[in-house]
């Protein structure tokens, strides 16, 4: 039975592009303010999971209910007035400025062919101060680092004002200590602000370290879901990636911590 605390439930959610299915029997409830970890092989339907949630896809069978209501009848415009997300390498044709990437965020709450006042760009600096992109605005989206575009990105969303924020690889392509910056402002937005934030991750050791929650699946399937310590199991991820792996803990966390060992090891 649904909680009054969930935000997404997903009811044998099956879907194909064309013959193949890519998601099938997926059932799992999403709790108000978590943030929830997927992860799993390529392949695996990560992404495509994420674009269900978000409406761009539609599954051919099941049910996704939002914030209480049936996800099919919600217009795409309402949906990106609750929910935001950070892509995985966005590519921009133009060399737009930052505070221009960041404003793109309140087309949804926009009237038709209507333009940015003042209450737009407050919203817009108040998130740029959040994720300390405010001093670079005037330079172009470009000119900017892997890690200081994924926290414009970031701003972006915030600018859309959604409850729930939904990541594709936030830290792919970052070196370790943008990794670690990327996770700690989710975290901080997650705490601080309540948003409800669903990270797609292949990094298992970040996935464990800030989410409350991991799904990982396989083919198309949800292997397991449940707390941190509960999926991250040298078992599951043989199961699942065919890896001979150690999983101890991390000393400083305590979270689960994944190590990879030889096949001669």
């Amino acid at each position: 039975m649904p909680t009054k605390s969930s935000i997404y439930e997903l009811n044998e959610v099956w879907f194909r592009y064309n013959r193949h299915w890519i998601l099938k029997k997926i059932s799992f409830q999403v709790e108000r303010g978590e943030l929830l970890g997927i992860i799993g092989p390529n392949g695996s339907g990560k992404t495509t999971l994420l674009r269900i949630l978000d409406k761009i896809l539609i599954p051919q069978r099941g049910k996704v209910v939002v914030d209480g209501l049936d996800i099919r009848g919600i217009r795409r415009k309402e949906i990106a007035q609750m929910v935001a997300v950070v892509p995985q390498e966005p590519q921009f044709s133009f060399s737009f400025s930052v505070l221009e990437v960041v404003l793109m965020g309140r087309a949804p709450h926009l009237r038709s062919m209507g333009f940015e006042g003042k209450n737009d760009y407050d919203i817009a600096r108040r998130a740029m101060e959040l994720t300390d992109t405010w001093r670079f605005s005037a330079r172009t989206i470009t000119e900017l680092s892997g890690g200081e575009r994924q926290r414009v990105l970031i701003a972006r969303a915030l600018t859309q004002e959604p409850e729930i924020l939904l990541l594709d690889e936030p830290t792919n392509h970052l070196d370790i200590n943008h990794q670690v910056e990327i996770m700690d402002l989710i975290r901080e937005l997650n705490t601080s602000k309540g948003l409800t934030v669903i990270v797609v991750s292949h990094d298992i050791n970040l996935s464990a370290e800030y989410c409350d929650r991991i799904v990982i699946l396989s083919e198309g399937e949800i292997h397991k879901i449940g707390s941190v310590r509960e999926v991250v199991t040298a078992q599951n991820l043989h199961d699942v990636y065919g890896a001979r792996v150690l999983v101890d803990t991390n000393p400083a966390s305590q979270a689960p911590r994944v190590t990879l060992l030889s096949r001669e090891g």
